[in-house]
């Protein structure tokens, strides 16, 4: 048999495409390892129970990925990954602070349901004692944050306030106060309702502004400059 013929006939789909043994194997081991630390908690989390989890070898956990601190780490950056994957297409279409709270809530119920709330909290509990477990936990939330400043530019863009906030800080503080009431919901959910629901009223402020005829948001513009100037005295 040719190696043409051959590669025909180890294809998969009507496409006769092949997968590499080893990316398979590797997508395996970064959902393993993110389904262990749902199930298992990071304590019981090893490259035993992530290989068992991912049905193949333990050694394979050393082979591809050198420890299981950075298999985790590897497996942080491709959940935030796949996450955000599926709910670019929402993001893009975002035009108000309305909407953006709209695809958080819509993320949040998603996250919740699919235990991806449960691995987060993992991840940052092992981070408080484990530095490469938080440099990769920080580089999954970043990839959300970065999104978020994308997001958050397009829609203030035009509005009063697109010159007197820092959208980079404001990013940060909105993916902060995300993670934030993901935990928080878990203890006390009316709690984290009542928060959500006070960042809808500042939404709707924020859409009370842009509704501003050119005259009164001029004024709200001179307001703020000479709040800032006063913040900086």
């Amino acid at each position: 048999m040719s190696e043409a013929s051959a590669g025909k006939s180890s294809g998969s789909g009507a496409r006769g495409t092949t997968k590499d043994p080893a990316t398979d194997t590797r997508t395996k081991l970064l959902t393993g390892a993110l389904a262990t630390l749902t199930e298992q908690g990071i304590a019981k989390t090893s490259a035993r129970s992530i290989a068992a989890t991912a049905g193949v070898n333990q050694a394979l956990v050393f082979y591809h990925f050198g420890t299981v601190d950075d298999l985790l780490a590897a497996a942080c950056r491709y959940g935030a990954e796949q996450r955000l994957a599926t709910y670019r297409e929402r993001l893009d279409s975002v035009r108000s602070l309305g909407e953006l709270l709209a695809v958080a809530r819509e993320l949040n119920a998603s996250e919740r349901a699919g235990g991806q709330v449960a691995v987060l909290g993992q991840l940052l509990a092992g981070g408080q004692t484990q530095p490469r477990l938080a440099a990769a936990t920080a580089a999954g939330l970043t990839l959300w944050t970065d999104e978020i400043e994308r997001v958050l530019t397009r829609v203030l863009a035009g509005t009063p306030l697109a010159e007197f906030v820092d959208v980079t800080g404001l990013a940060k503080a909105a993916s902060a106060a995300f993670v934030g009431l993901e935990l928080y919901e878990g203890v006390d959910p009316s709690g984290a309702e009542q928060a959500l629901a006070s960042l809808d009223q500042l939404a709707a402020l924020a859409a009370a502004l842009e509704g501003l005829g050119p005259v009164a948001q001029r004024a709200v513009r001179s307001r703020l400059r000479r709040s800032g100037q006063r913040g900086r005295a």
